[in-house]
Parts: structure tokens; C-alpha cells; sequence
């Protein structure tokens, strides 16, 4: 159990050596930098960073955020907001500075006959999803039940529901904001509407958001489900039939896929689809996945959605180490085909996956002014996942992984989903917002004129 202590002593620069200071009183605890339990503390998602902050604020509300945000502004102490900690490149701790921490705050409240539900931003995916899924109510939420909502959401949202419903993000009412000068602000389509619209897609670049108010559909508790699974000597062919059935897919249609490895060392190609809708539909939809070609295992079934939900939880472990490299895709053709399968026969370990997020369907269907989030024209989010244990193979993943995107990227649009970045510089943040961006840099400019809230997917103030 972690041992948590009031604050006494923060550094008064990140470079600088500890000094009094006043108290920052909170309802919530603080760890500082050397207190028991601060090894635990400063641990994300991602067992390849290894950050240190001077101390880690554990809010119990908004005004708890907006006394650390004050704090730390007035003392020019560097900021990083962690909810769920999934941030693949540890944005979500820092060296030397204060981590605002919400994963304490847990509350939900769902209204199943207005089909709203508001979320603090410190629930995960799971948690979320439990509490509206006892309503037979839903909205759409990644694909790790361990993910903060917070992140997803501000980010763009991708999840199993998105080509019916949309993005997390297009399903967002209203939030709850702690802005750069310790202001808590309600932001919703007619109260600061601006900030509201940099909110739904353009990451935590103008505020710290405290609670989430979302839309919910009814989707009922449980939804087809069909999966194949390919030998690496067909996988050409099943990726062609991937490819041409998912872009034709209808939208209650999620389909996505991925090249694995068995503990074995024998390789595959992985194809899974849901259905959004009646079972008998789905039948129809989805039955072409399990009929193609020779698989060596199918399936087709009803499985509850929150099983769903978890269904790549023990993929993805907290403590691993994770590399990846995203870019988008608006069809797999021959050339994309042949890099990624003679790429992928290179990874460097079992655990290493090629996936395929299917997007397209409600999302390309919102107009790329409405919200940050861009790159709506997209059908595939591909990507290589690297997953290992030792440091001593650091260098070999990252490098397998970064140069299977650098074959991959002569077939791509070019576009990045904002979650899936790594720390990849400014350009490869502009390819996320595209036209957008001079808009998101204006709202900077008005919100974080000091870019205080930079430990994102930064978009700087406009000059």
C-alpha cells in the first residue's frame, strides 16, 4: 500500500533543488519525491518509462485541481495530467515537476431515460462501461477496459461502437474544466462553445477536464461477434478479403484485424467483427468472415459486451514494455500488403502485433470542421505494437516497429490518430489536425496563452 503524506515541500523549479513552501492543501493526498510509496506512485501503463517527478497530486474533486493548477503555475512548476497513465509515451508523468493525478475520482452518474451519463476522469473504460451497461446502455469506449476515459475521449475516442455512433468525442454533451488560470468552467454547445469545440478531439491542450457528460445508445448487453483466424501462408489473400470487406461494411459493422504471433512462433492473421444491431443482421453482416478461405479457427456468437470490451485486456498488461508507431490507411492494397507481411515476419519476439482499427462508417460522416479531430476520410488505423520485458531489447523493438511504419508509410494518407502518437515532434502533431490546426492554435492562445498544459500532443500558441 502506498504511503501518501501532506505536501510540505515542492521543488520551486523542475531543475532546482527542494525548498519551503506553503502548504498546497487538498481534500486528496500528495506522495513527494523519496516518501514511501513513490516508486508505485510515479508507475504508468507502460513499463518502458521511467519518469520522477518531485511530487504527485492525488485530486479528490475539480476544486483539488484547480488549487494544484494555481500552485503549480505560480511557482513555474511543470504539469502532467494523468488519469488512466496509458499515454504509450508517458506524457502522463514528468521529471522533476507535479503529476495531477484523477484517478480517485470515480463518480458516475447514468440517467437511463435521458440517456446521459456524467463521468469523472478518473474512471477507466471498464468502470464506465459497467455502470451504463446495467442500463443496456453504452457509448463509444476503446478497446482496453484499463484505459482512462479522460485521455480517450479528449483525444478522439476510437471503439467498437464508433462506426455506428461516431467518436468518443462526438458523443460528448458537455464537460467540467479546470482552465490554466484555475478557473472551473462548464463547456458544453452554448457555454464557452469554443472551448467546448477544442475539447472534442484536440487533447489536453486547453484545460484539465474533471468530469465528462456523454451521450448514450441503446445497444442492450450483448452483440455478435465473428472471428477468423488465417495461416501466414494465406494471409496475402485474407488481407485482401479484409481490406475490400470492411471498407463495404455497413456501419453497425466493426471489423478489425491484426497479424499475431503464437507462443509457438507460428504466425497468423486475425480478422474480428461485431455487429451493432439484431443478432439476425449480424448473422447476415458478418457471416462472410467466418466463410472465407481455409481458417483454422471461427467463430460466430453472441458475447456480452462487456466481455467484449476486456477482450484484449491480457494483451496489453500494466508493467509491459510498449513501443508503437500509428499511421492511417484509406484501403490495404497490394503494395501495403507485401511491406507489412514481410515486415511483420521480422518482428522480434511472439508478443509483437500489426493491428488494423476499422474506422469510416458515422465517423467520416462529420464534417472535419466540427470538431479537431481531422482525419475522418480514413477506413484503417494501422499500426505495430511492440511488447517486451527486458530493457536490454529496447532497441530492437523500437527499431522493428519504426521501420515497419516506414515501409507502410508510402501507402498511407499521410494523417495520424492523436492517441496513437508517440513523441514524434510538432509536424506529426500538425498531420493529426490537418486543416485544423491554426483554429486549435488560436484557442491556445486564448485558454494556455503560456502553454502551461504542454505535456500532450502539444499545439502551441499562436504568435
Amino acid at each position: 500500500m502506498e504511503q501518501r503524506q501532506p505536501y510540505d515541500d515542492v521543488m520551486g523549479k523542475s531543475n532546482a533543488e527542494p525548498r519551503s513552501a506553503p502548504q498546497l492543501r487538498l481534500k486528496g493526498n500528495v506522495v513527494l519525491a523519496g516518501s514511501a510509496g513513490y516508486d508505485e506512485a510515479r508507475k504508468v501503463w507502460n513499463g518502458a518509462i521511467d519518469k520522477r517527478p518531485a511530487m504527485i497530486a492525488y485530486c479528490a474533486g475539480a476544486e483539488d485541481v484547480a488549487r494544484a493548477v494555481a500552485f503549480a503555475r505560480s511557482r513555474d512548476i511543470c504539469i502532467a495530467v494523468r488519469s488512466g497513465g496509458h499515454n504509450v509515451a508517458g506524457l502522463s508523468v514528468c521529471d522533476g515537476g507535479m503529476v495531477i493525478d484523477l484517478s480517485q475520482m470515480k463518480q458516475i452518474e447514468v440517467d437511463p431515460v435521458r440517456r446521459i451519463a456524467r463521468a469523472e476522469a478518473g474512471l477507466n473504460l471498464g468502470e464506465f462501461d459497467r455502470a451504463t451497461q446495467e442500463h443496456g446502455l453504452a457509448t463509444t469506449m476503446g478497446v482496453n477496459s484499463d484505459t482512462g476515459i479522460a485521455g480517450l475521449t479528449l483525444g478522439g475516442g476510437f471503439g467498437k461502437l464508433g462506426r455506428k455512433y461516431g467518436l468518443t468525442c462526438d458523443n460528448l454533451i458537455a464537460a467540467e474544466v479546470v482552465t490554466a488560470e484555475g478557473k472551473i468552467l462548464r463547456a458544453s454547445a452554448t457555454e464557452h462553445p469554443d472551448l467546448f469545440w477544442g475539447l472534442r478531439g484536440g487533447g489536453g491542450n486547453f484545460g484539465i477536464v474533471t468530469a465528462f457528460e456523454y451521450r448514450l445508445h441503446a445497444i442492450g448487453t450483448s452483440l455478435l461477434v465473428a472471428s477468423a483466424l488465417h495461416r501466414y501462408d494465406g494471409a496475402r489473400e485474407a488481407m485482401r478479403f479484409y481490406d475490400e470487406f470492411a471498407r463495404r461494411a455497413p456501419d453497425e459493422a466493426d471489423v478489425d484485424a491484426a497479424l499475431v504471433t503464437l507462443p509457438s512462433g507460428e504466425r497468423f492473421f486475425s480478422i474480428t467483427g461485431c455487429y451493432v444491431g439484431s443478432h439476425h443482421d449480424g448473422e447476415r453482416a458478418l457471416s462472410p468472415i467466418v466463410r472465407f478461405g481455409s481458417p483454422v479457427e471461427t467463430r460466430l456468437a453472441t458475447v456480452p459486451y462487456l466481455e467484449i470490451q476486456s477482450g484484449g485486456d491480457a494483451l496489453f498488461p500494466r508493467g509491459r514494455r510498449y513501443y508503437w508507431k500509428a499511421q492511417f490507411l484509406r484501403e490495404i492494397g497490394a503494395g501495403a500488403i507485401d511491406a507489412l507481411l514481410d515486415a511483420y515476419a521480422k518482428a522480434p519476439n511472439t508478443s509483437s502485433l500489426l493491428v488494423f482499427q476499422h474506422v469510416g462508417g458515422a465517423i467520416a460522416r462529420v464534417p472535419t470542421p466540427d470538431s479537431p479531430y481531422a482525419n475522418r476520410d480514413a477506413a484503417f488505423d494501422c499500426f505495430p505494437v511492440a511488447i517486451w520485458d527486458d530493457p536490454a531489447d529496447d532497441d530492437a523493438n523500437t527499431r522493428w516497429a519504426r521501420e515497419l511504419w516506414s515501409a507502410v508509410r508510402p501507402y498511407s494518407t499521410g494523417g495520424v490518430y492523436a492517441n496513437n502518437l508517440g513523441e514524434e515532434g510538432e509536424d506529426r502533431v500538425r498531420d493529426a489536425y490537418g486543416e485544423n490546426y491554426a483554429r486549435l492554435a488560436a484557442l491556445k492562445t486564448r485558454y494556455d496563452p503560456t502553454n502551461l498544459f504542454r505535456l500532450n500532443q502539444n499545439i502551441r500558441p499562436a504568435t
